[in-house]
């Protein structure tokens, strides 16, 4: 099968040549290729599948069901690879629940799905770390605990297991009673604040835990340009941590919660406008490698309530890769290369997975992007709902599997 005319782009260049793929693998790239079977991308771009690593199910029901939903809709998003965060009702913390997600990571026209292991346990002890991850966890997740007699043994366990530590920094203290970001907008909403101190003081701990017991830890969702700062400082010191941060962040300020849209409604919270032009700015710099749909959909019942009883999230995965051609590529803010970077290659790399790339010899991983399509967001509770963006998923190779859409 021949893929021809459309514009490579991976990690390395963007350049227009075709790409011929036999039994799933890439085995020849070149100009004026010839195959009985071919696919005409003229004017669009050939992109390796996303990569997403921070990815929730509805409602944080690990179910058959909300796995299949997700795997379908982050397909047609771009994303051919998930893994799913820690925070998910069963926690996959024993051998049964990752069993349950193992059997249930392959669907037909879908996303592969992975998952990170809860450190924690319900009770608040330490899982079975070292067993889960063998068995095929991606990382181990965690979100802020006090103990740090825990925190320490999970690095021993991420350095023994040569796993990463996917971390969400969130003092519960500094969180639990707030529902949005401190500042004027809470405020003038009447709505309780989270101070950004919430995040900010951990990740300078969690720093010094790194570099004790050089392992790689993954920040993530992070939302303050102080924590970027100290981050990018870690990595000039050879400290083996990075930075993710969510679509949203980028793309919406706190303005958004404004009329007490609970689709805005998110974890962490959207930050003021003045901080999000500087996230942009760090995205510039190279300063944030890794970027994540933060897709969390939740159930009508637990978003048409009031704000501050309202359920964190917003479903985004469809979207994902119109969303940051639209605000990200098409504004200029950073190039497709660049893109594929930070929602592909790099997020990949965190947990071993090979993607970023179109080379021969690898494996057929590839979305086929036509950014002349439009796509309007119809889910009522996405908070680009109505918004009409560029571009569009037309076609999904994974190995020999081609979906349509």
């Amino acid at each position: 099968m021949l893929i021809c005319n459309a514009i490579i782009c991976d990690i390395h260049s963007q350049r227009q040549e075709d790409v011929r793929i036999e039994n799933g693998i890439i085995t020849q790239i070149g100009h004026n290729l010839f195959d009985d079977e071919s696919i005409d991308g003229t004017g669009c771009y050939l992109l390796p599948g996303l990569v997403d690593t921070n990815v929730r199910l509805k409602d944080l029901q690990l179910s058959g069901k909300n796995l299949e939903t997700l795997s379908h809709e982050a397909l047609s998003g771009g994303v051919s690879t998930i893994v799913l965060s820690g925070e998910m009702a069963p926690r996959v913390d024993n051998e049964i629940t990752l069993e349950f997600v193992q059997k249930h990571r392959l669907h037909p026209n879908g996303a592969q799905i992975e998952c990170a292991i809860s450190a924690l346990g319900e009770e608040g002890n330490l899982s079975n770390i070292s067993l889960l991850l063998k068995k095929g966890g991606k990382a181990l997740y965690s979100k802020t605990i006090s103990d740090y007699n825990l925190i320490i043994r999970m690095a021993q366990y991420s350095q023994m297991t040569q796993k990463p530590l996917f971390y969400f920094s969130q003092d519960k203290s500094l969180s639990d009673s707030g529902v949005m970001s401190d500042g004027k907008v809470a405020t003038s909403l009447g709505l309780p604040g989270i101070s950004s101190m919430s995040e900010v003081v951990h990740i300078a701990s969690m720093i010094e835990i790194a570099r004790q017991y050089e392992i790689k830890i993954v920040f993530k969702s992070i939302t303050e340009p102080r924590s970027i700062e100290l981050i990018s400082k870690a990595r000039l010191e050879g400290i083996d941590v990075e930075c993710e941060v969510s679509i949203h962040h980028l793309l919406h300020s706190d303005e958004a919660c404004k009329g007490f849209d609970t689709d805005a409604k998110i974890n962490p919270p959207l930050v003021s406008d003045t901080k999000r032009k500087m996230l942009i700015d760090a995205l510039q710099k190279g300063e944030i490698h890794s970027l994540s749909a933060l897709h969390q959909p939740n159930s009508d019942v637990y978003k048409d309530i009031t704000f501050y009883d309202a359920s964190h999230g917003t479903t985004s995965i469809g979207e994902y890769l119109p969303l940051c051609y639209t605000y990200l590529v098409k504004n200029g803010i950073i190039d497709m290369p660049t893109l594929v970077r930070l929602t592909s290659y790099a997020p990949a790399s965190q947990v071993g997975v090979n993607a970023g790339e179109i080379v021969v010899g690898g494996k057929a991983n590839l979305m086929l992007f036509n950014p002349n399509e439009q796509l309007t967001v119809g889910h009522h509770h996405s908070l680009y709902k109505n918004e009409t963006l560029s571009g569009r998923v037309i076609l999904a190779l994974q190995g020999e599997e081609i979906t349509r859409f």
